[in-house]
């Protein structure tokens, strides 16, 4: 017997909407996961709003913006993913440097993997941007830009990776 194909009955995954914008859960529709975000960096994104779910459960309303974040992040909310904006993508780049971050407490991140997240199939037009946004939040104290684990300064040349900047806690959207 075949199996059901993904948002079909008895597949285990909510229903979609013919565009695959759309989940629809008990009759609602809820924004979908940007599709485009590659699998190893969505299963992160995700454990990261599960963890931050159980923050809130525990934490109340001091986690919620952990929530956002990682909802962001995976293009449920803010600007839709199928319409980026300028602003939409800065948006949804800040937040999944930001939810990376977190699911990687003791790690970095680097800085192509927000394009990825945000850019799909043209992520090598975002990721200068990208780079730069991380130069920009190293200048605010919530990032620190490293080459081969030690701190360098703007201008750097080469791969960089972004870790938690000393006033990382304090970074909210």
């Amino acid at each position: 017997m075949a199996e059901p194909e993904s948002g079909q009955p008895g597949s285990g995954q909510p229903e979609t909407t013919d565009d695959g914008r759309w989940i629809v859960v008990d009759g609602r529709r809820w924004r979908a996961t940007d599709p485009s975000i590659p699998e190893r960096l969505k299963t992160e994104l995700v454990s990261e709003l599960m963890a931050a779910r159980r923050a809130v459960k525990d934490e109340g309303d001091a986690a919620r913006h952990r929530v956002r974040d990682a909802k962001v992040a995976l293009g449920e909310r803010g600007d839709p993913w199928w319409e980026p904006t300028d602003e939409g993508r800065h948006e949804r780049l800040v937040a999944a440097f930001r939810t990376l971050l977190r699911h990687r407490p003791d790690g970095t991140v680097c800085p192509s993997e927000p394009s990825r997240i945000v850019g799909g199939e043209s992520w090598r037009d975002i990721s200068p941007i990208s780079r730069e946004l991380a130069w920009e939040l190293a200048d605010e104290g919530y990032v620190e830009v490293r080459q081969r684990g030690e701190p360098v300064t703007r201008g750097a040349k080469g791969p960089i990776r972004v870790a938690r900047g000393e006033r990382f806690d304090d970074w909210r959207a």
